[in-house]
Parts: structure tokens; C-alpha cells; sequence
């Protein structure tokens, strides 16, 4: 009998090291990614982060700030077939790459950043979100006087 040599306590404390690492990194089964590739941009005013989210709707997306950090939240779902709305999960499907679930991505934004002044649009499945920058404060010369 052949064992591998990966086979055994080892192979199983790799493997889980393994797994333990996809997820962390967001990926999902075959290796898969279930986070958004994006790209952060900046200009004289704002802020501008644009996301990939092939397949996905506005419904399927939330965006929220708290704490001056924005964390855009999604699920990409299993699609509903046309016949009598069973899933897609019904039928034998033979392979598959795509992946399904939620995900989660946390970007860390300069502190005063007025939430209700963001602006997020979505268009085949790019989501782009404005954030303009707080005004810098100016600085202000103190007058010193003559203590009484």
C-alpha cells in the first residue's frame, strides 16, 4: 500500500492552513475570489473608489460609513432559472466557475469625511463611489496679548 507522503497528520494541518488562508483572503471554493477587484483614485476633491461586481444589481449592494471607514457589503446569488422558479441548483450542473456568496470589503478613509455628502452609482456591474475630502482647516494665527 502507498501513502502520500502529504498523507496524515501533517497533510491534514496543510490542508487546514490552506483553507484557513483562501479564507482570509476571500476566496471562495476552486480557488475562487468573492471579494471585488477595485481601484482607488484620487483627485483635488475627492475620492473615488470603483469596484468590479460582474453579475450583481444595486439591490445586491450595500455601502455604509462609520467611524471614517467605508465597508461595501454584497451577495451574488444563485441565479433563478425561467421554468417555474426553481434554483439553478436543481439541475446537474457539470462545471462550474462561478462563484456565489457574500463579501465584505472595509477601505479606512481620512478622518471628516461627511457620510451624507458620498455618492455611489452602478452600471454594468461597476459600482463607483464618490467621497469628497473634508475642507482642510485653515490655520488660524492666535493674537498674543498683554496678560492684565
Amino acid at each position: 500500500m502507498l501513502t502520500r507522503p502529504d498523507f496524515g497528520l501533517f497533510g491534514l494541518h496543510r490542508e487546514i492552513d490552506r483553507l484557513f488562508s483562501e479564507f482570509s483572503q476571500g476566496l471562495g471554493p476552486n480557488g475562487q475570489q468573492l471579494v471585488p477587484n477595485i481601484e482607488i483614485a484620487e483627485t483635488d476633491k475627492a475620492i473615488e473608489v470603483t469596484a468590479e461586481m460582474p453579475g450583481l444589481e444595486r439591490k445586491d449592494v450595500d455601502i455604509s460609513i462609520e467611524d471614517d471607514t467605508l465597508t461595501i457589503r454584497g451577495e451574488k446569488k444563485v441565479e433563478q432559472s425561467t421554468d417555474g422558479g426553481k434554483d439553478k441548483s436543481d439541475k446537474n450542473v457539470q462545471h462550474s466557475e462561478r462563484s456565489y456568496g457574500v463579501f465584505l470589503r472595509v477601505l479606512q478613509l481620512p478622518p471628516g469625511i461627511d457620510p451624507s455628502s458620498v455618492q455611489a452609482t452602478m452600471a454594468n456591474g461597476v459600482l463607483k463611489i464618490t467621497i469628497p475630502k473634508p475642507a482642510k482647516p485653515e490655520p488660524k494665527k492666535i493674537e498674543v496679548k498683554e496678560a492684565a
